[in-house]
C-alpha cells in the first residue's frame, strides 16, 4: 500500500501540472497569493462570527452576520482548495509523507465537521438567541473550537512552507 500511494505522490509531482507551476518564474507565487488571500477570507469571515458567538458585538444579530459572512467564507473556500492542491502537487511525495501535512487535514476535517455540526443543528434555535441574549453554550463551543482550529490549521500551513 505505502509503495502505491508513494508511486501516485511521485506520479502527482512529476506531471505536466506540477512540472509547469514549478519552472514557471511567477506561477507558483500567484498561487501563494491566492491561497493566502483565500484564507484571509475564509478564516476572517469564520473568525468575526466566532466572535460574536462568544459574546462581541451583541447588538449585531447572527442572522444577518450569517447572511453577510457566510458568502465571503464560501469564495474564500473557492480559492483556497484548488490553489491548495496545485500548491501540493509540486511538492507531493514530501508532503504525503509529512506528519505536519496530515496533522492540517485532520483539523481540516474537524473544522469542517464543526462547522457542519454548527449550522445544521446549533443555528436552527438561532431566533432564540439571534440579538442581545446569551449565545448557548453550543454555539460558544463551536465558536471557540473553530479559532483554535483555524488557528492550528493556519500554523501547521506556514511549518509546511519551510
Amino acid at each position: 500500500m505505502t509503495g502505491s500511494y508513494t508511486e501516485w505522490l511521485t506520479w502527482l509531482e512529476k506531471s505536466s501540472w506540477a512540472a509547469t507551476i514549478r519552472q514557471s518564474n511567477w506561477l507558483y507565487q500567484w498561487l501563494e497569493i491566492g491561497h493566502i488571500t483565500g484564507i484571509a477570507l475564509l478564516v476572517g469571515a469564520a473568525f468575526l462570527f466566532d466572535l460574536r458567538l462568544l459574546g462581541n458585538s451583541r447588538f449585531l444579530p447572527v442572522t444577518g452576520l450569517v447572511r453577510y459572512l457566510l458568502p465571503w467564507s464560501r469564495r474564500g473556500l473557492i480559492l483556497v482548495v484548488p490553489t491548495g492542491i496545485l500548491l501540493f502537487i509540486t511538492n507531493a511525495a514530501a508532503l504525503g509523507h509529512d506528519p505536519t501535512f496530515w496533522l492540517k487535514m485532520g483539523l481540516l476535517i474537524l473544522a469542517g465537521l464543526n462547522a457542519t455540526i454548527f449550522h445544521t443543528i446549533t443555528f436552527t434555535t438561532v431566533v432564540r438567541w439571534d440579538v442581545n441574549r446569551s449565545t448557548p453554550p453550543k454555539a460558544k463551543l463551536a465558536a471557540g473550537f473553530s479559532l483554535v482550529l483555524w488557528t492550528a490549521i493556519i500554523a501547521c500551513g506556514r511549518l509546511l512552507a519551510y
